[in-house]
């Protein structure tokens, strides 16, 4: 692995910045201390500008090269928030918070970019400016879109963004990307049906909301199975089924659906919206009830730019000696809203044997902290290069 000899030398140095993070572990918006952490290291590695409050929590560091003839501006980006998860790893640096940890590797993300902003700071090896970019709320606040709002790219100069996540069960050190359509949209179902309760031992002076619901439930499948091109990646799952009571005896006047909706295009995604409100609506008005569906709409499609995937991919392999192809993943990632404001990609990175994301066991590997680190340095530098 052809990682940079200076993040050998700061490995345990970043990894003990991981560590401290993953001490500590906040939600959302709420990451002030990690923040000010960030912010602090970027004041000491001598970036040439540190602004934090970016989409209320966000930081932006600025580093200027040996050269910035070229005018432009890379940004590279890392995500700094944790889950609601109880921590169940046992490492002698979990989490102090019940109920709150690092389950996803966020810490191990701005880490590694902590860990290439040092770097990028003492060389300077590069014509333009490198923006590092720590974003807050990642995980379903949509800290992405926040900070795009709040402008992040025009304020910053910002001409193309890059992003990298971390992968359980992928080699460790092993890059992976795709271009086009990578990770899909992420809506939110929510159905209210309203029936009329009664007595279970008399169902027909009620209209049962649970029999409507279970059929809706049923119906919802269609969309995929029938309604999409097979070839298309389209999810529609209903995850929680509520009703207004837990009696044996009771029929019950309103159950709640709840769900997920992903789709990898904007046509699908526009389509299975509009089914999924109709078949809702239709399906209970046929029997008797009244249904009420929303859809709460989530993070975008992340569509990586094809030319800049292969930038990408260009450097990985000068890190790593190949970068393979990635699958389309269906999960979400509000980087998103970053790729959807400048031409970017986003990569992934193994961290070979490990808990999944998002598990009580899962803890980034800090042995793939080098070449997290080396990517960001060998993007920065080959986008902005220094003529010779």
């Amino acid at each position: 692995m052809a990682v940079r000899n200076r993040f050998a030398e700061l490995h345990d140095e970043i990894s003990g910045w991981r560590r401290e993070m993953h001490r500590h572990p906040e939600l959302q918006f709420d990451v002030e201390r990690t923040a000010g952490f960030v912010e602090e290291l970027l004041r000491d590695f001598g970036c040439d500008e540190v602004v934090a409050g970016i989409g209320r929590t966000g930081v932006v560091g600025l580093i200027r090269g040996r050269k910035t003839g070229s005018g432009r501006v890379i940004g590279l980006r890392a995500d700094m928030d944790a889950l609601p998860i109880h921590e169940a790893t046992g490492v002698e640096y979990a989490s102090t918070v019940p109920g709150k940890m690092h389950a996803c590797g966020h810490d191990g993300h701005t880490a590694m970019l902590l860990g290439a902003a040092k770097y990028l700071a003492e060389t300077r090896n590069f014509d333009g400016t490198i923006a590092v970019i720590f974003q807050p709320a990642e995980e379903g606040g949509g800290g992405g879109r926040e900070m795009v709002n709040d402008g992040l790219m025009e304020r910053f100069g910002i001409d193309e963004v890059y992003g990298m996540h971390n992968v359980p069960g992928r080699a460790l050190g092993e890059f992976a990307i795709r271009p086009g359509a990578f990770y899909a949209s992420t809506d939110e179902i929510h159905i209210t049906i309203t029936g009329k309760g009664g007595h279970a031992a008399q169902p027909h002076q009620t209209v049962d909301a649970t029999l409507v619901g279970a059929h809706v439930v049923t119906a919802l499948q269609t969309i995929v199975s029938r309604q999409i091109d097979p070839v298309d990646q389209v999810v529609v799952s209903i995850t929680s089924f509520e009703t207004s009571t837990t009696a044996y005896n009771v029929v019950v006047e309103e159950v709640v659906l709840k769900g997920t909706l992903r789709t990898m295009t904007e046509e699908n995604r526009t389509f299975a919206k509009r089914r999924i409100v109709e078949i809702a609506t239709g399906i209970s008005a046929s029997l008797g009830a009244k249904g009420d569906a929303q859809i709460h709409e989530g993070y975008p499609v992340m569509i990586n730019s094809a030319e800049h995937a292969d930038f990408a991919a260009q450097a990985a392999a000068k890190v790593a000696g190949k970068c393979e192809t990635a699958p389309v993943y269906l999960w979400g990632e509000d980087f998103g809203y970053m790729l959807n404001a400048r031409p970017g990609a986003y990569i992934h990175l193994g961290i070979g044997d490990n808990s999944p994301l998002h598990h009580p066991e899962y803890n980034f590997n800090d042995e793939a902290i080098p070449a997290g680190c080396s990517f960001f340095v060998e993007l920065a530098e080959s986008r902005l290069p220094i003529a010779s």
